[in-house]
């Protein structure tokens, strides 16, 4: 697919309060899931509400960092009118203040803001994938995928001469060739068709 020359690269302001609530509600749901196992493991028997009452504070948490993280980024990219790594910067650093709010005091609050947006923000800015930085491609992902296939393949000739044959690589008229072969070291004639089925 070419390049096309009339994208359009402005910026399209999106809706902050949606993706929030969007971030909270899946955020939350790891907090809820994370509240369970404590629960789980506890020593003495609490009891189902445990999760709410005793171990609550996970849900919590993870539920305002999530959404405050996801508010911050938008609502920054929207005033800067700019999609970049800044953006998750400030995010991260208030979505660690957060956590830093657990410790009721000052310097955890700028502790832990520092160390997630600094987290977060090399992780973005290498790429914001596990699975290594991935260049922009201003080609279509089929024609990419072929053109790595085509890149890898070499000929059945090529793959016979290099490896031989056996383990299954086999050239056309190997039925022929192993058959003489046969015959010249055992004496034995050996049929090349297939024996039909009975």
């Amino acid at each position: 697919m070419a390049h096309h020359e009339s994208e359009d690269h402005s910026y399209h302001p999106q809706d902050a309060l949606s993706v929030a609530m969007k971030a909270t509600v899946l955020t939350g749901g790891l907090g809820f899931l994370g509240s369970t196992v404590q629960n789980t493991l506890a020593r003495q028997n609490i009891g189902p509400w445990g999760v709410f009452w005793r171990s609550g504070s996970t849900i919590t948490v993870l539920a305002a960092m999530g959404g405050t993280f996801s508010f911050v980024k938008t609502a920054s990219a929207n005033l800067r009118e700019r999609e970049d790594t800044f953006n998750t910067s400030i995010a991260g650093f208030f979505s660690g203040a957060i956590l830093g709010l657990r410790a009721r005091t000052f310097p955890a609050v700028l502790g832990y803001g520092a160390a997630l947006s600094a987290f977060v923000t090399a992780f973005e800015y290498t790429g914001g994938t596990l699975f290594g930085y991935e260049k922009e491609r201003h080609e279509d992902e089929y024609d990419h995928r072929t053109a790595m296939r085509k890149n890898f393949r070499s000929p059945g000739e090529q793959t016979i001469a290099e490896l031989g044959e056996g383990r299954g690589i086999y050239g056309p008229g190997y039925e022929q060739r192993r058959a003489e072969r046969i015959k010249e070291a055992y004496g034995i004639e050996v049929p090349t068709s297939p024996v039909p089925a009975s």
